[in-house]
C-alpha cells in the first residue's frame, strides 16, 4: 500500500478548469493528489480577488487546503532591483513566503514547485524540492523580436535566471523530451523526469460526428500576447492563408483568443478573416472549425490549445513544436510538417475531405486519452514523489 505523503505545492496561477494552460493542469494535479489521500497544502498566486473566489468554489475546505495570495504591487527602486536579481519573483507576496516557511519547518515530504519561477522559494530546500518546467524563455526566443535596450536587459536577466534555477535543483520534471534533453545539458547531474500535462476529459465533450460547414473554416486559437502563438498567427496570415484561400476559394479564417485584435491589428483587412478577442468560452469556436492550423516559429513545452483541439475533435495541422510532448504521428493523429508548402497541402487535403477529418479527430482523441489522462499523468507524478523521498 502506498504511503500518504505530506506535499507542499506552490503554483503561480490559480487552478481553474477553464483558466490558462497551466491552470488546467493544476486543477487536474490537485484533485488527483487529494483523491489518492495525500496531505496536500497548496500555495496559490492570484492576480485578482475574483480568482480567489473561483478557487475556493472549485476547492472547498476542509476537503482541500488551498491558500490564495494576491500578487503584491511593486513600487520603488528596491522592487526593481529585486526583479533584476530574481526575475518574476515579485509575484510571491510576503504573506505567501511567511506561510510557506511556517509549513516547511513542520514535517513534510515533498516541496513541489510548478513553473520555473516558483523555484525561487525552494532554493534553500532543494534536496526535498521538485520543480516542474513547463517552458523556457530561452527556447521560445521570447524577447528576440524587440531590440530595445529595455528588452535586451530583460532577455539577459531572464536567461541568466533560468540558467541559475535549472542548475540549482537535483530533481526536475519537464513536459517533453525536448525540454528534458535541453536541461540535461545545463545540469548534467540532475534527475530529470518527463511527464505530460494531464487533461480532464469530462470538460471536453466529444461528438462522434462533426458538423460539416458549407464554407470550410480554418482556425487558430491561442493567447497572442505569448510569442509562440503570435508567430503562429503571423505565419498563418502572411505565408499560409493566401495559398490556402487560392486553392479553397470558399474557405474562411477565424483567429480567436487573448489579445487577438490588439496583436494582429495590421492584418484585419485580409479577405474572409474574422478575429475574436478575449472571448468568454473558446469551445464553440473549436467546435465550428474544420481545421486548426497552428505552426509557431518557435515554442517550447506542450501546447494546450492543440491538446484541446485533439480533445474536442477538431482536426489539427501543425509542426513538431505544436505537438511537442505528445507522440503524434503525421497522417494519423494530425498533419505534421515543418515547411510552409507541407502545411498548406495538409490543410487543403483536410478541408476537401470530410472522411479524413473524421478519421483524424477520432485518432487524436484516442491518443490524448491514452497519454494525457489524469490517471496516467498523476500516477507518474506520484511515482516521482516516491523515488524522491
Amino acid at each position: 500500500m502506498k504511503k500518504s505523503l505530506r506535499i507542499l505545492l506552490l503554483i503561480p496561477v490559480p487552478p481553474l478548469p477553464f483558466g490558462g494552460a497551466a491552470s488546467r493542469w493544476f486543477y487536474v494535479l490537485i484533485r488527483g493528489l487529494v483523491a489518492r489521500h495525500h496531505n496536500v497544502t497548496v500555495f496559490v498566486v492570484c492576480n485578482q480577488l475574483e480568482e480567489i473566489d473561483k478557487v475556493y468554489h472549485f476547492f472547498p475546505k476542509p476537503e482541500y487546503d488551498l491558500r490564495c495570495y494576491l500578487i503584491p504591487k511593486r513600487i520603488g527602486i528596491i522592487s526593481k532591483i529585486e526583479t533584476l536579481q530574481r526575475p518574476y519573483s515579485y509575484i510571491f507576496s510576503h504573506e505567501l513566503k511567511k506561510d510557506l516557511a511556517g509549513e516547511i519547518v513542520k514535517s513534510y515530504d515533498i516541496l513541489h514547485c510548478e513553473i520555473i519561477w516558483s523555484g525561487w522559494l525552494a532554493l534553500e530546500h532543494r534536496e526535498r524540492a521538485i520543480v516542474n518546467i513547463h517552458y523556457l524563455f530561452s527556447l521560445d526566443r521570447t524577447f528576440e523580436d524587440n531590440k530595445s535596450l529595455e528588452t535586451r536587459f530583460r532577455n539577459f536577466f531572464t536567461h541568466r535566471a533560468e540558467q541559475k534555477l535549472l542548475k540549482a535543483f537535483p530533481k526536475i520534471i519537464t513536459l517533453s523530451e525536448r525540454l528534458s534533453k535541453h536541461i540535461q545539458t545545463i545540469n548534467p547531474q540532475a534527475q530529470i523526469y518527463t511527464v505530460p500535462l494531464g487533461i480532464d476529459f469530462s470538460l471536453y465533450p466529444f461528438a462522434q460526428q462533426k458538423q460539416v460547414n458549407s464554407q470550410p473554416i480554418v482556425g487558430l486559437i491561442g493567447s497572442f500576447n505569448w510569442t509562440p502563438s503570435y508567430t503562429a498567427a503571423e505565419r498563418l496570415l502572411t505565408r499560409l492563408w493566401p495559398q490556402i484561400k487560392r486553392r479553397v476559394p470558399n474557405a474562411k479564417l477565424q483567429i480567436v483568443g487573448r489579445s487577438a485584435k490588439d496583436a494582429l491589428a495590421e492584418f484585419t483587412d485580409i479577405e474572409d478573416l474574422e478575429i475574436y478577442q478575449d472571448v468568454p468560452d473558446t469551445l464553440p469556436y473549436f467546435a465550428n472549425m474544420d481545421v486548426m492550423l497552428y505552426a509557431p516559429i518557435s515554442g517550447s513545452g506542450m501546447k494546450v490549445k492543440v491538446m484541446e483541439a485533439f480533445a474536442l475533435g477538431t482536426p489539427v495541422v501543425t509542426n513538431t513544436d505544436g505537438v511537442e510532448g505528445m507522440p503524434a504521428v503525421d497522417g494519423i493523429h494530425a498533419g505534421i510538417c515543418e515547411d510552409d508548402q507541407g502545411l498548406i497541402d495538409r490543410t487543403v487535403k483536410l478541408l476537401n475531405n470530410p472522411n479524413i477529418r473524421q478519421e483524424r479527430r477520432v485518432k487524436a482523441r484516442e491518443l490524448l486519452e491514452i497519454y494525457c489522462s489524469p490517471q496516467v499523468t498523476v500516477d507518474q507524478i506520484e511515482r516521482i514523489y516516491q523515488k524522491s523521498r
